[in-house]
């Protein structure tokens, strides 16, 4: 009996002693990627910054888009990454653990802050992602971290890039472990991501990067008609993120079936977005989208087709090989449409643009915790019925679309089978 207590009581010391052994080593090695990755990531956001402000003063500079298009496809073929998918590598590699190069995190860097300066419409979290995924890579390899140890590792690169550049530490350590597998979740990398992730905020606040925070004022009590309309919605926003994901990879399809050639390719859609914004005659539709969003929470109006304008310029910008991201559009786009669509919903612009914004990013990316953590973060946690519902019903209707074609979607999202799916 003495024996039998006394081997439970080694069991329990070594298994615990194991354990701290493990907080220990992911608590210095997720400080040091949030530090890394988090002052990299603000010096990328206020460059981004930087160079929007130059072509708004500047606006002649849109007439560069094509060359920079250009020099964006030299680069990727003089450092021999002409293959590279991006975020979908960054994803890849945590699924077979697939070697992210090292020069993934300087060429995103300097070609998104082209695209941005040039007027291409696109965002910059995607970027942040892969800049994160790839400098923790080559940390692991220093560390000589074992595969397992390396997905983790990726993952903390992931949260702390998405964390110092959008201010959401929370969604940014959630995101990193959902977006991988739908369905499935690493918890293993929950304390390295949260971690990397609240660091790198820290980092981005002492840098002076500005979190982003919109103001949801007004909300009203949540009764059966309110709930029923914004399951309404909800429906909408996950048929237009279905749109969305067909527009950005029909695009990239049609590019590369008329024009083989990638420099063709990249020149010909420079010049169509340059065109396309000459006969607007406006640069609203130009990068990221944050402009677009900040006027509709200020003003609370837009026009009916800014969502529309705003899918196709990412569509064409993104589709022939212009660096950046799609989730600072996806939230313009959710943006627009909430607003159109609150005055015949008979609820605030304020709110309904909130649901619009956090309920198409869950549609593209499939990811619902994140996109619910988001909204608190963003809007503050009074409209949560409001925000969980559109959240709710367009991850059920956005089927198996998404962003990222290496996106694994593990379970269905309307039983309860075992699918394996490759979003598409």
């Amino acid at each position: 009996m003495l024996e039998e207590i006394q081997k439970k009581a080694n069991y329990y010391v070594s298994r615990s002693a194991f354990v701290i052994r493990r907080l220990l080593k992911w608590l210095l090695i997720s400080v040091g990627i949030g530090l890394i990755v988090g002052t990299i990531s603000s010096l990328f956001g206020h460059t981004l910054v930087f160079v929007t402000e130059l072509r708004k003063q500047y606006p002649v500079i849109l007439w560069g888009l094509p060359l920079a298009g250009l020099l964006i496809v030299f680069l990727y073929r003089f450092f021999k990454n002409a293959d590279d998918s991006g975020t979908n590598m960054v994803i890849s590699s945590i699924h077979s653990s697939t070697d992210i190069p090292f020069k993934m995190a300087p060429l995103i860097f300097v070609t998104t802050v082209f695209t941005h300066l040039c007027g291409g419409s696109a965002g910059r979290e995607g970027a942040a992602l892969q800049l994160g995924g790839s400098i923790a890579n080559q940390l692991g390899k220093v560390l000589k971290l074992n595969a397992n140890d390396r997905h983790i590792i990726i993952m903390c690169g992931m949260s702390a890039g998405f964390s110092a550049l959008f201010g959401t530490p929370m969604a940014a350590a959630i995101f990193a472990l959902e977006v991988i597998s739908i369905g499935i979740m690493h918890y293993s990398a929950l304390v390295p991501s949260v971690t990397a992730a609240m660091i790198a905020h820290f980092v981005a606040d002492a840098l002076k990067v500005a979190p982003e925070r919109f103001p949801v004022s007004v909300v009203p009590a949540i009764n059966p008609v309110n709930f029923f309309k914004i399951i309404a919605f909800g429906a909408l926003v996950g048929g237009i993120s279905i749109v969305f994901c067909i527009m950005l990879h029909t695009a990239e399809h049609v590019y590369k079936s008329f024009f083989k050639n990638p420099y063709i390719r990249i020149a010909v859609a420079g010049c169509i977005v340059v065109i396309l914004s000459l006969i607007l005659q406006t640069d609203l539709y130009l990068g990221s989208g944050q402009e677009i969003i900040e006027s509709i929470f200020h003003t609370e109006k837009t026009e009916v087709y800014t969502f529309l304008l705003k899918m196709l310029f990412t569509a064409l910008t993104l589709g022939a090989g212009f660096k950046g991201g799609e989730i600072i559009p996806s939230f313009c786009i959710g943006a627009a449409l909430g607003c159109v669509v609150a005055s015949l919903l008979g609820l605030p612009v304020a709110l309904v643009t909130a649901c619009g914004m956090v309920g198409l990013f869950c549609g593209v990316t499939n990811c619902p915790i994140t996109s619910l953590l988001i909204s608190f973060e963003l809007f503050g946690f009074d409209g949560m019925p409001y925000y969980l519902t559109t959240i709710a019903v367009s991850y059920m209707l956005s089927g198996y679309y998404g962003l990222y074609r290496s996106q694994k979607i593990m379970y269905s999202k309307t039983e309860t089978n075992f699918v394996n799916k490759a979003a598409h």
